[in-house]
Formats: C-alpha cells, sequence, structure tokens
C-alpha cells in the first residue's frame, strides 16, 4: 500500500512503530541515563516530523521537542506527538514509556496511536482491542517517582490498590489493557502528554475528560494541560464525586 493510500489511523499506527523500533535500536547503542534520552528524544523526533511532513505536508504539527509554530493555531488538523513519553524510563531501561501519534481536528482528540515498544505493542484508536473485565478492588495508577496527592486521596477514598508506573501513555494504556482501572493524573501535563492516550482510550469505550470531568480540549495557544482521567465508565461518577469532596 503507498504512503498516499494510508488513512490517517494507519499512518499514526506506522509511524509509532518505526519510532518505537528505533528508540529500541539506539537503547542497544551503549549509551544510558540521561545521554540515552536525549539521543532518544532528538531521533525519533526527527523521524516523526520527516515522516509527518513528507505524508501530511498540509497539516500542523505540535511537538514537544520541536519549537512551537503560531501558525498551528489556524489549522483544523494538528498532530500533536511525543515522541519519548517517558524518558527517565527509557533512559533507566525499563518498559513503561511510549511514542505518542495523535491527530486533533478542531481541537478534539480525534486519533491516536500509542506505541509501548518495551512491551512489543501498538494501541491504536483505529483497533482499539476490547476491554477486559475489571479488577475488584479497583486499582489506581500513580507516578512512580511523584505520586499527586489528589490521587491518593482518590484511591483512599475508593478503596482502590495504587499501581506506581512510568510514563503517560503507559498509565493510560494499562487502563486500555486492563492491567488497571482508573488513571487520575493532576500534576501537570502538556497536550502531547494525552493527546493519543485520550484518543485510543475514547475509542476503547473509557471515560476521558479533565479531572474535573469538562472536556479535553487540544490545539491552544498555551499547550499546558495540567490533569486528566481516563477510568472505566463505570468508575467515573465516583472517581469525580471523589475529587470534589
Amino acid at each position: 500500500m503507498s504512503h498516499a493510500a494510508l488513512s490517517d489511523d494507519q499512518l499514526a499506527i506506522e509511524i509509532a512503530e518505526k519510532a518505537g523500533k528505533l528508540l529500541l535500536e539506539i537503547q542497544q547503542s551503549g549509551l544510558d541515563g540521561k545521554e540515552l534520552g536525549n539521543a532518544g528524544d532528538e531521533k525519533a523526533n526527527r523521524l516523526i516530523i520527516d515522516m509527518l511532513k513528507l505524508h501530511r505536508p498540509d497539516d500542523a504539527i505540535l511537538s514537544e521537542e520541536e519549537k512551537d509554530n503560531a501558525d498551528r493555531l489556524k489549522a483544523h488538523r494538528v498532530w500533536i506527538v511525543d515522541p519519548l513519553d517517558g524518558t527517565r524510563e527509557y533512559g533507566e531501561k525499563r518498559t513503561d514509556w511510549a511514542v505518542h501519534i495523535a491527530l486533533s481536528i478542531n481541537k478534539q482528540p480525534t486519533l491516536g496511536a500509542v506505541a509501548l515498544p518495551g512491551l512489543g505493542l501498538v494501541l491504536s484508536s483505529g483497533n482499539p482491542p476490547k476491554l477486559p473485565a475489571g479488577n475488584n478492588p479497583p486499582k489506581l495508577l500513580v507516578s512512580r517517582t511523584r505520586p499527586a496527592p489528589d490521587a491518593l486521596q482518590v484511591a483512599e477514598k475508593l478503596g482502590a490498590e495504587l499501581l506506581p508506573m512510568g510514563s503517560a501513555g503507559a498509565k493510560a494504556m494499562a487502563v486500555v489493557r486492563g492491567e488497571a482501572d482508573i488513571y487520575l493524573h493532576s500534576g501537570g501535563q502538556y497536550e502531547w502528554d494525552n493527546c493519543a492516550p485520550a484518543a485510543v482510550a475514547k475509542a476503547a469505550g473509557l471515560h476521558v475528560s479533565r479531572a474535573d470531568g469538562s472536556p479535553l480540549v487540544y490545539n491552544e495557544e498555551n499547550p499546558y494541560l495540567p490533569d486528566l482521567l481516563i477510568c472505566r465508565p463505570e468508575w467515573a461518577e465516583k472517581v469525580l464525586a471523589a475529587g470534589k469532596s
């Protein structure tokens, strides 16, 4: 199939897969720690930007690793990408890091692909997995290095079991894959941290919103998007109520 015939979903998957393979190769290069993370960020970003400019030249791009271009604010179609989500985990050669490729159309998280290269997986909005059964008691994901106090309070109120994990993409996909039930984040993120995970989670039938239940909005002038809730639909009202009380 020619690249011209690839749908947006297929293109997102292909880019995520290729960036993931490149990042795995870089992990074998002898670098480690911050040096490895910096090399991964730079090289994966270049691959992603080059592929998007080649195959979707008329679309705008917002990437964590690129200088922001205000022209994107006039665009209806904006690719929002994080070439390496979880640089710390990647540098430590763990598996809980990700590649995020998303397309926001009219400020919505319309489609996305999240690669988990350390696990050999790519999850996408175009082919979302069927949600497995939930956990009882529920499992709530928190940062492995700096758990947000709000999430800890909600977990206590719901009697949830805490599950520490690395990158935002890894945590969101853990809910999609049934390893956990709730991902509540209030410690600060940017659009590239959650656009692709939100698109995949939404397609899989999960609840996706801001931490107060309001919708996620993308391609804003300031890409700071500090909080996020991705959870199984049966937990959404309880999590939102616990967060307000």
